[in-house]
């Protein structure tokens, strides 16, 4: 049943998962962190998926899918994250299971494929994926797994990503479970970490959580701690091996960017091993900033403390010229952001108020209630907040909210182009560095570049409102015939533009914006 929400028309069933801005201090009326709704085509991925984008930058490890060759299709290798090294996680293998497999079982198929591709690749660890084909006949992964790791005398590890199962937050802590598996214990026992105390090590160290090294976004991050005198020992999982995972229990302090997908395993280590976590952001100056202090300021060393400063006058005057640029070029528009976890939204939401920016529609597809509350107080009034959106509604949110950018994921690229919205890619698809102060002038420049471009002074947006049509024929809108003989406005006749893409169907309607 279809009734108005008073934002967007949806499923009754999806109205409470779409509101405003709440005033501080009241709750949001916000339904989320559910299972997506059948029928509803959410944008939120499985949990096979959510695991993969945590494991797949390991780049020495083999990944081996147990289920039919289309789940091995969502793989690392056609994104954006950078190895330095050995990039063995560039291939996707698979157990390509059949029907024949679905009856008999597919194990001895799994233990096969494990001896095949460890006599091959020589791995240092190897992470064998289960589907939804396997939940749903039984096999025995962990027996497998078990059996092949004594035989290999490497860690086999079974990652327990059925896709029917949950959501993509499930996927993470099925991934993190697998990555407790090979931190180990560090060789001197120390009973509590502190700050400032740093038993038997030269240099305080950390580690980064939850940072993938998109398009080689750790490299612009981590010179920055090496400045302050602090040593990264590992970055899970972006351009993380085998052996920097097994000493991350080695660390002082544990630096979480993606919340979602680490605050588990930071936790775990945190019990484990008694390494606190501080949850961080490396996107925008404002979130640098902070980041730098707060690590600054656990340590609790005053030279320390003095070395951030520098590093962070040096480089915002360094950048700041051209943000300024930026900024009086975009200042004033209008973005949209949908992304998967709640922490890159609530970075963005600064990183657009640098640049003179206002966010007019934000959303996300595992966020939890505290975050959509915090999401809540840092956005203007109006501001409309959704949780795992489909494409209709995100569509028409575009329209209603009248916006210059929307910035997103690859598969909402395409609803924003035919909408004539401007686009920016902030997920792991990018080949683009987006952290670090060099990250954000790229953003900067990505903005600009998008909402500038004068391919949209050709291109005028379109809502999805049927009624639109019959007042355009009350008005008596002359109509020309398209070369697949669909109506369309008069208006676009002369454009130099191909008329199959600007030419309405009979559900749509043009509306003259620009």
């Amino acid at each position: 049943m279809i009734e108005k929400t008073g934002i967007v028309d949806t499923l009754e069933e999806r109205q409470p998962y779409i509101t405003r801005k709440q005033e501080k201090g009241q709750v949001i009326p916000l339904a989320c962190d559910n299972n997506s709704l059948a029928g509803a085509i959410s944008q939120r991925a499985c949990v096979y998926s959510g695991a993969r984008v945590v494991l797949n930058p390991v780049t020495d490890a083999v990944h081996l899918v147990h289920g039919p060759i289309g789940c091995a299709g969502y793989t690392w290798d056609i994104r954006g994250a950078k190895s330095s090294g050995i990039e063995t996680n560039r291939s996707s293998f698979s157990t390509d299971m059949k029907e024949i497999d679905v009856v008999f079982g597919g194990e001895k198929k799994l233990s096969n494929a494990i001896d095949e591709l460890v006599g091959i690749y020589h791995p240092p660890v190897v992470f064998v994926y289960s589907t939804c084909i396997v939940g749903i006949i039984g096999d025995d992964l962990d027996s497998v797994c078990k059996t092949a790791s004594k035989k290999h005398n490497i860690p086999v590890l079974p990652v327990k990503s059925e896709g029917f199962k949950g959501n993509k937050s499930d996927g993470y802590k099925a991934a993190c479970d697998a990555l407790k598996q090979l931190i180990k214990k560090p060789e001197k026992k120390v009973a509590e970490k502190k700050p400032g105390v740093n038993p038997g090590f030269k240099k305080p160290r950390i580690n980064i959580l939850g940072d993938f090294n998109v398009a080689g976004d750790v490299w612009l991050v981590k010179p920055l701690f090496e400045q302050m005198g602090i040593e990264v020992i590992v970055s899970m999982t972006g351009d993380s091996t085998a052996k920097s995972i097994s000493r991350a229990a080695e660390a002082d302090l544990n630096l979480v960017q993606c919340s979602g997908s680490m605050t588990y395993l930071a936790k775990w280590m945190q019990q484990e091993y008694g390494i606190p976590y501080l949850t961080v952001s490396f996107f925008g100056i404002e979130d640098i900033s902070i980041a730098l202090r707060k690590t600054a300021e656990y340590f609790g060393s005053e030279e320390m403390k003095n070395q951030a400063e520098e590093i962070l006058k040096a480089e915002t005057d360094r950048i700041m010229p051209e943000i300024s640029r930026v900024r009086e070029r975009v200042k004033g528009k209008k973005a949209a952001i949908y992304m998967g976890g709640p922490a890159k939204a609530l970075t963005l939401i600064k990183g657009f108020s640098e640049l003179g920016m206002e966010v007019v529609i934000i959303g996300t597809q595992t966020g939890k209630k505290e975050d959509y509350e915090q999401i809540s107080y840092s956005v203007r009034d109006g501001t409309v907040i959704v949780d795992d959106a489909n494409p209709l509604e995100l569509a028409e949110l575009l329209v209603k909210q009248k916006t210059d950018l929307m910035v997103a994921g690859v598969k909402e690229r395409f609803i924003a182009y035919k909408l004539g919205v401007a686009f920016c890619d902030f997920n792991h698809d990018r080949v683009v560095e987006f952290e670090g102060f060099d990250g954000f002038v790229n953003f900067a420049r990505e903005v600009d570049a998008s909402i500038n471009s004068p391919v949209w002074k050709a291109v005028r947006q379109r809502t999805l409102k049927p009624e639109a049509v019959e007042s355009e024929k009350a008005a008596g809108k002359e109509n020309i015939e398209n070369i697949s003989g669909k109506p369309c406005a008069k208006e676009y006749k002369d454009m130099a533009v191909d008329p199959e893409f600007l030419c309405h169907n009979q559900d749509a309607a043009v509306e003259s914006q620009v």
